[in-house]
This record gives structure tokens, sequence and C-alpha cells, in this order.
């Protein structure tokens, strides 16, 4: 793997397996790759390939599984499983998302959001820390897409992230779609969010399409993005500043050469300031 792996201010793919034999046969012009850190915690042929990728481009870690916010303890095994990829890859940032995914021991597929209160703040903000010291580095949290808010909430979510920031020392990933779905579903304010969090902490953005259904935005990963995600990212350029930028695709994954092309449409604007 490359010794000191580090995300430059260039766009990459989200790497799915589609695509591993033809990136690892062909060697594209990639700036870099992330992938799912739970597909790779039980090692093997999955494991052996992301080895390969990791000797080739910088890798980011993203998990979808820890649910910080969840109200059951953090599940060690879990997290002793991200410690030892981690350990194996030397990946350039390792990231996990705003939300909860378990209760009772019962875990529920989904990425879910939560009110944004102080007691809510004190509970994430001490398993960020959990990870970060079981890790031994900072992690990156990314903004959610949400299809409800909570009446209880005491804070917006921009204003959580910077007390998160400020406790914690962990960075942000800055999902741009997520963002957009935001404001079209719930009404948030764009401008606000991107003017609300601390631009020095943000480590990353994640662009994606997302679909329509039955009235509602939702974030699926399955098109390209969308003109107004693009506004939105210029937005954001302008004001906290080029970043990493990554293209996501998860669902009717394209050839490699349009998930490049997305990137190459990134890369255009970061080149552009």
């Amino acid at each position: 793997m490359l010794a000191d792996q580090v995300l430059l201010e260039r766009a990459g793919i989200g790497l799915r397996a589609p695509h591993y034999g033809e990136v690892l046969e062909f060697r594209p012009d990639l700036g870099w790759v992330e992938v799912h850190s739970e597909n790779f915690f039980g090692g093997g042929a999955a494991l052996r390939t992301l080895q390969e990728v990791a000797q080739q481009y910088p890798v980011s870690l993203h998990g979808v599984g820890m649910g910080l916010a969840s109200p059951d303890p953090l599940d060690a095994g879990h997290l002793s499983k991200l410690q030892r990829l981690c350990d194996t890859i030397n990946p350039a940032s390792v990231s996990e998302h705003l939300c909860w995914n378990t209760v009772g021991g019962k875990a529920i597929n989904d990425l879910l959001p939560f009110p944004y209160t102080k007691d809510a703040l004190t509970h994430v903000a001490e398993r960020v820390q959990k990870v970060q010291d079981t890790l031994g580095r900072k992690i990156l949290i990314e903004n959610l897409s949400y299809y409800v808010a909570f009446n209880s909430s005491e804070m917006l979510e921009e204003e959580f992230l910077s007390e998160l920031v400020a406790r914690t020392g962990c960075g942000i990933l800055f999902d741009v779609n997520n963002l957009y779905v935001n404001t079209v579903n719930l009404g948030v304010d764009a401008e606000a969010f991107i003017h609300g969090i601390p631009a020095e902490a943000v480590g990353e953005y994640h662009l994606a399409g997302p679909s329509m259904m039955d009235g509602c935005l939702v974030d699926t990963h399955s098109a390209p993005v969308l003109d107004e995600v693009w506004r939105l990212y210029d937005a954001a350029l302008h004001h906290v500043g080029k970043r990493p930028t990554l293209i996501e695709w998860d669902v009717d994954i394209p050839e490699l050469a349009i998930l490049q092309g997305e990137a190459v449409k990134a890369q255009q604007r970061m080149d552009a300031l």
C-alpha cells in the first residue's frame, strides 16, 4: 500500500465490486477511491483486492454501520474490525454517518436521524471520541439526508456538527447531495448550513444523484449529479474551499467511464478556483 496515503484536492470515485477488475487491470486516472468499510471486515478475497487497490490509489474508508447516535453501547466487535482494517490498509481518511441504527440489540439497515439536542450531542461526542481514541486517528462525520424533522431539536444540524467538532476535534464529511435532499424535502436552508459549519473542519465532499419517489427526493446514489447539486457544490467550494471530492454511485452502477466523467466535472470546478 502507499506508505502515507493522503487525499489531495482531487476528485475520486466510490469503488464498487463491478469495477474492481477494470481498475486493477487498467489503472485508470483516479484521484482516489472510497469503499464501504464493512464490506472488508471479513477479510478474504475482498480484502486482498482492496490491498492491491491501495498499492495504486489513496483509499478512504466510509462506514455505514457504526450508528454513532444509537442508544445501544458501541459495538466493540464492529470497532475492533474497523481498527484491524485501518491497520491493514492505512487509509487516507475514515468517515462515519451522523445517525443511529440499533436499539435494544436490534439492528436496522438504515441511517436514521435523531433530534439535535444537548443530550444527544453529549452522547454522540463521547462515542466519536471513543472511536477516535481506539483508531488513533481523527474521523470525519457526514451530515445526513433525512426525511423527518423533530420538534424536540434544540439546534440546527450545522450547529450540532460545529459543537461536535469543537468537543472532539473530529472533521466533517460534507455530503452536498444530502444537503440538497433536505432542502427539497424539509426546506433546510442550504446557505445557512454552508456558512454554519466550520470550514476548516471539512475534510471531504460527497456528490451523488438522488431519485424522486412519490413526491419525495430520496438519496439513492443512482443517477448523475443534479445541476442543483453542482450549484450547491460551487457555493461550498467558494465558501469552504477546495477539498477531496467523491462521486458516489451505489444503485444501477454505470460503466466506469461515466463515474470518471462525473469526477472530471468536479475536478474542473476545483481547478477553476
